[in-house]
């Protein structure tokens, strides 16, 4: 029997970017909030300062901010016909753990979509006809257009003091950006970062071929800034340890360095660490949330009674949890029918390796977003006129990281041990470089999430099971990429260079990226969609699912941080201008 805790406002499930922002925002406005979340506190001073943090073996190999499956897993197959099975080492893709989530361990990627992303499939079947898009392809508009988010990403951005340069400022388009992107109502922030010798050499190979490169946004910030809520931030050192790390220097913009200082401040907030949701709780009607029930680590059963819910863990939890509390209709591939768990999608990248031997590279001078890109075969920047699939992505020069465990390449055909692989890692490591790919994912009938019929966690609660493959659409639009991309390396002279197109099947045991989307989609139809244009469910009017990647209905060709920032912001202002004011369906 669970015990039952005073009422509050608002309970938060998850304390990662979604969390904390609509935290924050819920609190200033006088609510009182609680967030419980699954994993332990965690802030910069304590844990990530800079002689403790940077330790590859502990963050980068043994994952020590990340999610244990022995905590929770899921089970996973490429095909319906196939068993699904736990996944008992994450690797293809890793969920945050603790208070900030998946916002501490980022690279500080901060993309906006394209205008057309936010009316995919009208704009592609105005542009090339119904006969474009195969027939078990199930993209569809978002119900939020490019025009209304626009501030929100302006917000995020803010907040974060992105560093980056406009290409196109209130429709005039800007020498030094992107001239593909959607109009900004003003300049990034901070500044572009400095760029390395290998992102120069890119970007002066892919002018020569007629592309216009532009630094890569970035949520590293290139100078000290003070963000709208008073944090003061920090300016990046280019250490190389961003992606699977926490910042000691607060200059990679996270929910400990962006938002928490100033959360915690408010008397009116508090949090629940160590603490996993069991279930979202329903009246006798099932279509009110009352609060929700969670487990401590005693194995204690408390109820948290609330007049909200803010459903803010990460994409696959956020369906496991709708799934789990029966709220919404599970999808069923076979009829097509049921919107919780539809248009599971994910990312499709490649990347082409080059060696520079007359270069000195230096590798180790490096941040999460570094680089120089360009975006000419991104979304429907580019004909796909009988090219065979529609979708794209960015390509460009990223130097990341040049950490000593992992950052070993070497020339091909070089032995995968002994003293020759010794003699090669050392003469290679300042002279490689990787270009890549991050293409879309788009959603299809047969890529779904869904509840494991055998598999329980420690919990006693079923599993959620992942089936996903990727399809013919997305890997005839990576190899397409990269070819692309290999004419660019090609022009920067190489000694040797490899071609790596995304190749099926989807294999769990190898990374790509953290970028799982859809499963509890917004739209404007309830029969194909969990939740409508404000991130309020459809059958649960108190219910929100405030912006997290689960919100997508298909995933597009750039990281989703920026759109799950800002969407959050969109939630906020339509919970406290709208819903306070009088609760039911917004419609």
């Amino acid at each position: 029997m669970a015990r039952k805790l005073p009422s509050k406002n608002v309970v938060v499930i998850g304390l990662g970017w979604t969390g904390s922002i609509l935290s924050y925002h819920l609190a200033k406005a006088g609510l009182d909030v609680v967030a419980i979340e699954r994993g332990p506190w965690r802030d910069t001073a304590t844990n990530f300062p800079p002689a403790y943090a940077q330790d590859e073996l502990r963050y980068a190999v043994r994952l020590d901010l990340f999610l244990r499956p022995a905590q929770e897993t899921l089970t996973f197959r490429n095909k319906a016909d196939q068993i699904a099975l736990p996944i008992r080492n994450f690797a293809g893709f890793l969920p945050g753990n603790g208070v900030g989530g998946a916002g501490i361990h980022w690279n500080g990627q901060t993309w906006r979509f394209l205008p057309t992303d936010f009316r995919l499939r009208s704009h592609l079947t105005e542009r090339y006809g119904a006969n474009i898009l195969p027939d078990d392809m199930t993209i569809q508009d978002w119900p939020v257009s490019y025009d209304e988010l626009e501030p929100y990403y302006d917000r995020f951005e803010k907040l974060c003091g992105t560093s980056g340069k406009a290409g196109n400022l209130k429709g005039v388009k800007q020498d030094g950006g992107n001239p593909f992107e959607g109009w900004r109502s003003a300049e990034y922030p901070t500044p572009p970062l400095k760029q390395g010798l290998g992102a120069t050499l890119f970007a002066e190979a892919a002018r020569k071929l007629g592309h216009s490169p532009f630094p890569q946004p970035a949520s590293n910030l290139s100078e000290a800034y003070t963000n709208p809520l008073g944090i003061r931030m920090g300016q990046c050192s280019y250490c190389g340890f961003c992606e699977r790390f926490g910042c000691g220097n607060y200059s990679k913009a996270s929910p400990q360095t962006c938002v928490l200082p100033a959360l915690l401040r408010v008397p009116n907030f508090t949090a629940q660490t160590e603490s996993e949701v069991l279930k979202i709780n329903l009246d006798s009607t099932g279509k009110r949330a009352t609060g929700v029930t969670y487990v401590d680590t005693s194995g204690k059963e408390w109820e948290q009674p609330a007049d909200i819910v803010l459903l803010c863990a990460f994409a696959l939890f956020n369906v496991q949890l709708m799934l789990i509390s029966g709220i919404g209709k599970p999808y069923d591939p076979v009829s097509g029918q049921g919107v919780v768990g539809r248009n599971y999608a994910y990312q499709t990248t490649s990347s082409v390796s080059v060696i520079l031997k007359d270069k000195v590279l230096n590798p180790f001078i490096a941040t999460g977003a570094h680089g120089m890109i360009i975006d000419d075969y991104n979304g429907d920047n580019f004909d796909h006129t009988n090219l065979g699939f529609v979708g794209g992505g960015y390509m460009g020069a990223g130097q990341t990281n040049g950490r000593p465990i992992q950052t070993r390449p070497v020339p091909k055909g070089t032995p995968k041990w002994g003293a020759a692989w010794k003699k090669a890692t050392a003469e290679t490591y300042q002279h490689a470089y990787s270009l890549s790919t991050h293409g879309s994912s788009y959603s299809y009938r047969e890529c779904w999430l869904d509840l494991d019929p055998t598999y329980k966690d420690r919990l006693g609660r079923p599993l959620m099971r992942m089936t996903f493959d990727f399809h013919e659409n997305e890997l005839k639009m990576s190899a397409f990429l990269t070819e692309r991309l290999a004419e660019i390396a090609k022009a920067m002279n190489p000694t040797e260079m490899q071609a790596h197109p995304r190749k099926g099947p989807y294999d769990s045991t190898i990374y790509q990226t953290t970028h799982n989307t859809g499963g509890t989609v917004m739209g404007d139809d309830p029969q194909t969609s969990v939740l409508n244009r404000y991130g309020q469910s459809w059958d649960v009017h108190n219910l929100f699912v405030p912006g997290g990647a689960s919100v997508f209905p298909q995933n597009h060709g750039y990281n989703p941080t920026n759109t799950v920032g800002a969407l959050a912001f969109w939630t906020a202002d339509a919970i406290t201008q709208r819903y306070l004011k009088n609760p039911g369906p917004l419609m």
